[in-house]
């Protein structure tokens, strides 16, 4: 690569826009996704509360009651948006399981919506030593 096309690239790559969520694009998001402003009520959310690197961290969200779908999210990642995932009316234990990239410490954020229009989210704080977003 010679140095008029590294300066180019360059510069183009500084004129993108930075990609970071914060609270209320997490909140703008969830409320597009829920379709309303979710209420606090009970999701199982089994992620580690100390994490020493966030570059693949093991996450399992579960509802205690049939819903439509669930959702989780991250106030400080890149995109707030990390899963959403749809079930169908004969789960009566929905759950899933995923790993997920974390850039710093943050509180997570899992989010429920069922058939009739009900919403509601938990959340936890997650600490990590280790940002994912560090490691080559």
């Amino acid at each position: 690569m010679r140095r008029r096309e590294f300066v180019m690239a360059a510069s183009a790559l500084a004129l993108l826009p930075e990609a970071r969520a914060t609270d209320e694009a997490m909140r703008v998001a969830i409320r597009a996704w829920a379709g309303r402003e979710p209420e606090a009520g009970a999701l199982d959310i089994a992620i580690a509360e100390l994490v020493e690197n966030g570059n693949a961290v093991p996450v399992r969200v579960a509802a205690n009651e049939p819903v439509a779908g669930l959702a989780l999210f991250t106030p400080l990642n890149p995109e707030p948006e990390v899963v959403h995932v749809a079930f169908g009316a004969g789960s009566a234990r929905p759950e899933f399981s995923t790993r997920m990239r974390l850039a710093r410490s943050q509180r997570i954020v899992a989010v429920a919506r069922a058939a009739d229009g009900r919403c509601w989210q938990a959340g936890v704080d997650v600490i990590v030593t280790l940002a994912a977003c560090v490691e080559p």
